[in-house]
This record gives C-alpha cells, sequence and structure tokens, in this order.
C-alpha cells in the first residue's frame, strides 16, 4: 500500500512538472496488454482487508429493520400501493415543513413513477430497500402555483396518462381529455394560491413537467429518501392506501 502512495505521489509531481514546461513532447509510444475486469480478476486483499471494518458497519446499518408490510408493496398500476404511499408521505413531510417556514398548508403531493426504482416485498423492511427503492439524491421542493396555473398539470395527466402517484389530488380523463379535477376534493380556485410538494427534478420540468415553470420552486433542503426513510421509522406496521386517485378512464 506505501508503494501505491508513493507511485501516486509520483504521478502528481510528474503531472504538476508538466505544467510548467513550455512544450511537451510524446514520445516511445508503446501498445501495452488490455485488463479485462471480470471474475477471474483477482482483489487486491490487502484494500479488501482494509475497507473490511467500514463495510462490516455499513451492512450492519443498512440491514436494520425500520417497518414491517404484510403486504407486497409495488408502483404496478395507476393507483400503486407504493406509489400512493411514497407520495402521502412527500404531501405530509411538505406539509410541515411548509406550515413551519412558509405558516401556510401544502395543497397537494406529486411525485413521478419512474425516480421509484424497484418494489418491496412482504415482511420486514429493511434500511438498505429505501435506498434501492429511492437510490436518487432528489430534494423536496415546495412550488407555490396560481390555480390558473394549475390547468397545466391536469392537461399533462389527460396528455400523457402515466401512472405519477399523486395526494390529495382526484384526476379523471376521459378520450385523452381532463374531465374531472379536483384538489382536496374540491374544484380549482383559479384566483388562489396553491403549495404543491414535489421533487427537484419534477420542479425543473423533469418527465417534460413544464407546467411548473409558471410556479415559484422553494427549496427545502430535504433529501425525499431521507423523509421516506423517518416516515417509515414512524410507522411500525405500513398500511398504504388504496383509493383512487388516477382515473384514466378508456386508456388504451
Amino acid at each position: 500500500m506505501k508503494n501505491k502512495f508513493l507511485l501516486l505521489g509520483i504521478a502528481l509531481a510528474s503531472l504538476t512538472a508538466c505544467k510548467t514546461a513550455s512544450t511537451l513532447q510524446l514520445a516511445n509510444v508503446e501498445p501495452q496488454k488490455n485488463i479485462s475486469i471480470n471474475n477471474e480478476l483477482k482483489n487486491d486483499e490487502e484494500f479488501v482487508k482494509f475497507i473490511e471494518p467500514y463495510k462490516l458497519k455499513l451492512d450492519k446499518e443498512m440491514n436494520q429493520k425500520i417497518s414491517h408490510t404484510n403486504v407486497d408493496l409495488t408502483k404496478q398500476g395507476d393507483n400503486s400501493n407504493l406509489g400512493n404511499l411514497l407520495a402521502d408521505y412527500t404531501f405530509e413531510g411538505g406539509d410541515v415543513w411548509t406550515k413551519t417556514h412558509l405558516k401556510q398548508n401544502v395543497d397537494a403531493a406529486l411525485i413521478n413513477i419512474g425516480g421509484i426504482r424497484t418494489t418491496i416485498g412482504k415482511g420486514d423492511i429493511l434500511l438498505k430497500n429505501l435506498f434501492e427503492v429511492m437510490p436518487f439524491e432528489n430534494e423536496l421542493i415546495i412550488v407555490k402555483m396560481k390555480g390558473s396555473d394549475l390547468v397545466g398539470l391536469f392537461e399533462y395527466y389527460a396528455k400523457t396518462q402515466v401512472n405519477n402517484p399523486v395526494s390529495h389530488l382526484y384526476i379523471e380523463t376521459k378520450e385523452g381529455q381532463s374531465s374531472k379535477s379536483l384538489i382536496n376534493g374540491k374544484a380549482i380556485d383559479t384566483a388562489k394560491d396553491y403549495y404543491i410538494a414535489t421533487s427537484d427534478y419534477l420542479a425543473l420540468g423533469g418527465d417534460n413537467m413544464k407546467f411548473f415553470s409558471k410556479g415559484e420552486s422553494i427549496p427545502t433542503g430535504i433529501k425525499l429518501r431521507d423523509l421516506y426513510i423517518d416516515y417509515f421509522k414512524k410507522n411500525p406496521e405500513i398500511l398504504p392506501a388504496t383509493d383512487v386517485r388516477l382515473n384514466f378512464i378508456g386508456k388504451k
């Protein structure tokens, strides 16, 4: 290992020296043998030994139980139980933050199904399961929007008919047209300001959600995965909602 650090130091010194040279000359270029990265490549035993204590500590942390579910939590269907669950946690976490920092209530939440990378099987839920479900470092964002601009949100769902999970929203479409749009069970007030909890990825127009650009994005500094982990820990038995929030009538 000391020899490796010595070689690294020599390499860095050489690069530094190159910066002061007025010209760079290339000589003695010779073909070298390729090293294939496969199962036959041996581990660096010294390095493996060095990281072993850290690996054991990480494995212990990742394998800790944080909750339990008696049903499979999946992302399948227009109203998936895992999608509804995470959308609800996004709403709840966003509402707590918004009440504290903005003295307002969150009206709804929206996340993207593509950000949910896998499912959670029936049984104990481990910390590592949440890292598998949500491997990205997305931040919780609150978007302040005029009711008149929320029309774009409902038009987006009517056009795409994609099962991006929502909370406190009811979106109904018929033959690709928006037929019913409710927020907290009420029709949209075009003159009112609404606060929508979502991810930084969507707030910036990810998944072609350009309607968010008409609002004011307010960062919270909270990672969505950390938020979800906290809520799973608060709920020893997960009971996901199965209500209909997205109703694409005549969807092909």
